[in-house]
């Protein structure tokens, strides 16, 4: 079974950024649709963020519009999520993950109306403290 792994999480102050990474083993991520999600305390988790197959656009929550960046290295076989202007309220654990499609839409549907977002399995997720 391929497992998406996340790293990069770390504490940092209100206002500074971070950037966490998406790795997998076994498979191509640049053929598949990835989600970033996050998971604050005593909340569920909510997705943020996805980028379409390839080089194809990317969503967002309003939360994260315009402070957050999803984007993919093919030649490391990586999918980014750059974090910008970071708020106390983005303390999280956060998830990439991926159902195996090539577009966003079954996330938007997620997203937007809570459907199911079919995954194999979640990985542990990187957390993300911003505090001073």
């Amino acid at each position: 079974q391929v497992q998406l792994v996340e790293s990069g999480g770390d504490l940092v102050q209100p206002g500074g950024s971070l950037r966490l990474s998406c790795a997998a083993s076994g498979t191509t991520l640049a053929y598949y649709a990835i989600g970033w999600f996050r998971q604050a305390p005593g909340k569920k988790r909510e997705g943020i963020a996805c980028i379409n197959s390839g080089n194809g656009p990317a969503l967002y929550v309003d939360s994260v519009k315009g402070r957050f960046a999803i984007s993919r290295d093919h030649e490391k076989n990586l999918v980014y999520l750059q974090m910008n202007s970071l708020k106390g309220e983005d303390t999280a654990t956060y998830y990439c993950a991926t159902d195996w499609t090539e577009e966003c839409s079954s996330w938007y549907d997620h997203v937007t109306t809570d459907t199911f977002y079919d995954v194999d399995s979640w990985g542990k997720g990187t957390l993300v403290t911003v505090s001073d």
